[in-house]
């Protein structure tokens, strides 16, 4: 391929914006917010865990109150009708039946009642459980608000830049020859983004390999205006005063 050393020469301007431009992906993928905001992420993932586990016992913990509860007042309405049958029977039989029977009844509300604190205890400490957690959540999200903040600003920067290079990028291409253009962009695919590099002192700038004997040889016969590869990475190779040839 034949091409004037200006225009190969441009090929070098062009690798240096698409190298920036890589950079800048890289950076935009890298941001230090955006693995923070994953840590965060599986932080929450696990709390959301905790929380349904905490619910699910505060959940138990108020239907057991609400059984107690109902037992109570089944216990208390037996007592009270009990209370009213003694006051107008006159019945020693009746009334000593229904004594022993309040009796029972008492013994049992007082259980139920003791009961009934330790399940209300139960209940206050699933409830302050569950706030917790649900503060603990609140302080994440707030984190969260916070980077992806810090990050849109972070992004906003690098993507203005970018936008600047990819600009750059397209007035540089339009004064290259489109066939020359096609040859860098298909080194430039195979050879991990560099398709052309400067030969400075004999050594190729993309794999930094000297060349020596007959390579060294067949590049010092090359026309200017032929486009040269490298014999080690196949990237065009720029010639300029400082190669060394």
């Amino acid at each position: 391929m034949k091409a004037s050393p200006a225009d190969q020469q441009q090929l070098l301007r062009l690798q240096s914006i698409d190298t920036r431009l890589q950079q800048l992906a890289h950076r935009l993928r890298s941001l230090p917010q955006t693995a923070e905001l994953t840590a965060l992420a599986e932080r929450d993932t696990g709390v959301r865990g905790r929380r349904a586990e905490a619910v699910g016992a505060l959940e138990d913990a108020r239907t057991e109150l609400g059984r107690i509860e109902s037992d109570v007042d089944v216990v208390e309405k037996r007592i009270a009708r009990d209370g009213e049958r003694l006051t107008h029977t006159s019945s020693m039989k009746d009334v000593a039946a229904l004594e022993a029977e309040l009796v029972s009844l008492r013994k049992r509300l007082s259980d139920l009642e003791d009961l009934e604190l330790v399940v209300m205890e139960k209940v206050e400490a699933a409830e302050a459980t569950v706030a917790g957690i649900d503060a603990e959540r609140a302080d994440i999200a707030a984190d969260v608000a916070r980077l992806e903040g810090e990050r849109d600003e972070a992004a906003g920067g690098l993507a203005t830049e970018r936008d600047g290079a990819e600009r750059d990028r397209t007035a540089i291409a339009a004064t290259v020859p489109e066939a020359l253009l096609a040859f860098y962009e298909q080194r430039r695919a195979r050879g991990g983004g560099v398709g052309a590099a400067l030969l400075s002192q004999r050594t190729c700038g993309g794999c930094t390999i000297t060349l020596t004997g007959s390579d060294l040889e067949a590049v010092r016969r090359a026309a200017p205006d032929e486009v040269v590869q490298c014999p080690e990475c196949d990237r065009i190779l720029v010639r300029t005063d400082e190669s060394g040839l």
